[in-house]
């Protein structure tokens, strides 16, 4: 038997039905305002309601001696520091804890963030109270707890599926998302490292140090960001147009041996990245194999400083012919599906091999492949392999903050966080980094024709 309520005519939207369960519900209905599950079981659904009043009762127990207990230091992550006095007994000094902030941070998060899942459980139990009785005024059957099952494992069965990842995906990804920024309004650096020192909030205060209150961070900052977009747009491009160059040139039907080309190039990429730059490091370096030739050959008399003065220059030329082969990849089954009507077409209409490049192979390709080149350009704003591995973002100088030459953003923060411990500064850098990111490829894709008509490409 259906116990749904459209069945019946009583759906209504979820917002309506929680005004509904205060302004019609009757004294049971209303009860479920202060006691979770008292409207279900006053109509005999006493599974549901003693579930409902269980999750209460947790969410009352957990507050009251765990989550009240941070919640109230949230505002100033803490007032008493760790100390240390001589304990006159045993002649030795012992260590007094204090507060945390690390931890009040963190637990005061995880509270408001179980607070949040409570809310929606309550507001789901003042809903199903009211549903309850509007099943109840209209005679309906009224569903069993092992009804409730069944439904849950048919017509809800994408909700039951999807509850426990979703829950894994705010306890692993949301909430370390949300400490990480609001390290950003700290001031969590090497000098306040918890438990010895407390840190605390100081609002927008690291912003400012990084866009124009500190010369030396603000300085650092744009330099960085120049180099990276720089790179991002230099790197992207190369790559792309060394790709389809390449894609194009083995796709000829002139071209012979067409596998055996191609193989040639995979293989660079058949190699794990790290082990391929850890190697051209070895290769390029001062005293490393390609200069000691060089020299050995009478074709210089000193090392060329490959990873220090023309650093710049060699992260891009590695980045490109690593690049290379995965844009030949993906080009090459593109230019494998372009009709072949089209082509011949343009022959008998006198068009040449630049026209129907121009005209036919570009706008596919582009087409096809604009998403892929955004993801490109965003993912080599974040190329943290290629700069650590190879340069480890030197040559370092004076003129930056903790920063080298051909450090990127996400290096500068990565030596901001393990080699300097500046946390806030590190958290900053990463907010930025996601603004210019989320904002780039949004509007870039709502521009690009792949993002406007994707249904009407054939």
């Amino acid at each position: 038997m259906k116990h749904s309520l459209e069945k019946h005519g009583l759906k209504e939207p979820a917002f309506r039905e929680f005004v509904g369960a205060m302004t019609k519900g009757d004294v049971f209905t209303r009860l479920g305002f202060l006691i979770m599950g008292a409207g279900c079981a006053a109509r005999g659904q006493i599974a549901k309601g003693l579930l409902l009043l269980a999750a209460q009762a947790s969410y009352i127990y957990f507050m009251f001696s765990f989550g009240v207990v941070y919640l109230s230091d949230f505002a100033t992550l803490g007032t008493v520091e760790q100390t240390t006095v001589w304990d006159e007994a045993v002649q030795i000094n012992r260590v007094v804890p204090g507060d945390n902030s690390m931890m009040i941070l963190l637990f005061s998060l995880l509270t408001i963030f179980i607070s949040l899942i409570f809310l929606y459980v309550y507001f789901t139990s003042v809903r199903v109270g009211y549903q309850a009785l509007k099943r109840h005024r209209a005679g309906a059957a009224m569903p069993t707890f092992i009804d409730d099952l069944k439904s849950l494992w048919n017509d809800k069965y994408h909700f039951v599926l999807l509850t426990l990842p979703t829950l894994g995906l705010l306890a692993f990804t949301v909430l370390p998302i949300i400490f990480m920024v609001a390290m950003a309004f700290t001031n969590l650096d090497r000098n306040h490292q918890p438990p010895g020192n407390l840190f605390t909030w100081v609002g927008f205060e690291n912003f400012k140090e990084i866009f124009f209150s500190h010369p030396l961070k603000s300085r650092t900052f744009y330099r960085v960001l120049g180099w990276t977009l720089t790179w991002a747009v230099t790197a992207t491009a190369t790559c792309y147009i060394g790709g389809v160059a390449l894609a194009i040139l083995i796709n000829n039907k002139r071209v012979q041996l067409k596998n055996m080309w191609r193989t040639f190039f995979v293989i660079t990429i058949a190699v794990p990245q790290f082990a391929s730059l850890l190697f051209i490091r070895q290769l390029l370096n001062d005293n490393g194999t390609l200069n000691i030739v060089l020299q050995n050959l009478g074709m210089i008399t000193e090392p060329i400083k490959f990873l220090s003065t023309h650093a710049r220059i060699t992260v891009l030329v590695v980045n490109f012919w690593i690049g290379v082969p995965y844009t030949m990849l993906i080009t090459t089954g593109i230019l494998m599906n372009i009709p072949e009507d089209l082509f011949e077409s343009a022959r008998i209409d006198g068009a040449g091999p630049i026209t129907i490049f121009r005209r036919i192979t570009l706008p596919y390709l582009f087409f096809v492949t604009a998403p892929f080149l955004i993801t490109q350009f965003v993912g080599n704003i974040n190329n943290f392999n290629v700069i650590f591995l190879l340069t480890n973002g030197e040559p370092r100088t004076l003129d930056y903050f903790q920063a080298g030459k051909t450090d990127l953003l996400i290096t500068w923060l990565y030596r901001q966080t393990v080699d300097e411990q500046n946390f806030n500064m590190a958290a900053s850098i990463g907010i930025m980094i996601f603004i210019i990111v989320s904002v780039f490829s949004l509007i870039t894709f709502n521009i690009v024709a792949s993002g406007k008509k994707e249904e009407e490409f054939q």
